[in-house]
């Protein structure tokens, strides 16, 4: 069975299971680039009855046009397209600056694409073939977090503040002291919370160097770090993905 089938006959089952934001879907326009006419209709589909406004593009071409002329919310972009791939699309928007969210869809699924997905800009990616309700799950975090506001003084999560101006940490009242590495890995992880992010990102944005698979620089740092902030509290909020990266998020208790 083709997985465009499967996810046609998952729609009506999925699209109804929870309750949508209002808030969120009722003006927020999302653009969906996808080549495969069947998918890219039951992905325009759902999400306008979720309550969103789509625009659908099945070409590189017409996706990259529309995505680098109008204004859109969020993008849902594929990676194997006619004529210019998503990797190139992608590329494009952030080197002129624009910080869309992207959440890549596609059935190039190995950890490698993902990463390079994710190293590209891409603030999501998920693969082929996919549940609708984990889409719409992904799409609402995704609005929920937004663009970053670089005017903020503070961020915070859970029991953590992060003080951007005097560049401290505090957590449970108790300020926790760091270094200058220190503080912009725990800044990078908290602006970018609940996403995974590959170590190669961390050692550009963090060290600006090229990341050498040889060296342990960034496990370290994780480690140095994660003594300081999560070794004598709860919740733990940085996570190792194996073959993937580091993240900073409160994971449900089971």
């Amino acid at each position: 069975m083709l997985y465009t089938d499967y996810l046609a006959s998952r729609l009506k089952s999925t699209l109804f299971e929870e309750p949508f934001l209002e808030s969120y879907g009722s003006k927020m326009k999302l653009l969906v680039v996808e080549d495969e006419i069947k998918t890219g209709q039951y992905l325009k589909k759902g999400l306008s009855e979720a309550g969103f406004i789509v625009d659908l593009a099945c070409t590189g071409m017409d996706g990259h046009h529309q995505a680098v002329t109008e204004k859109y919310d969020l993008i849902i972009l594929d990676v194997m397209l006619p004529d210019i791939d998503g990797w190139h699309i992608l590329k494009t928007l952030r080197s002129n600056g624009d910080l869309t969210p992207v959440l890549f869809l596609s059935a190039k699924d190995s950890t490698e694409d993902k990463v390079k997905g994710l190293e590209l800009g891409a603030d999501d990616y998920l693969a082929k073939p996919f549940v609708f309700a984990e889409l719409l799950a992904r799409v609402r975090t995704l609005l929920r977090r937004g663009i970053p506001n670089q005017e903020l003084d503070t961020l915070t999560i859970a029991n953590m503040t992060l003080d951007l101006k005097r560049r401290s940490a505090i957590r449970e009242g108790q300020r926790i002291n760091l270094t200058n590495k220190e503080f912009s890995l725990l800044e990078l992880l908290l602006r970018r919370q609940g996403e995974v992010l590959p170590r190669s990102l961390i050692a550009s944005q963090v060290w600006d160097m090229n990341f050498d698979s040889d060296t342990n620089v960034i496990d370290v740092a994780i480690r140095r770090l994660r003594s300081k902030i999560d070794s004598d509290y709860q919740p733990k909020l940085i996570h190792t993905v194996r073959g993937m990266g580091y993240v900073l998020e409160v994971y449900d208790e089971q």
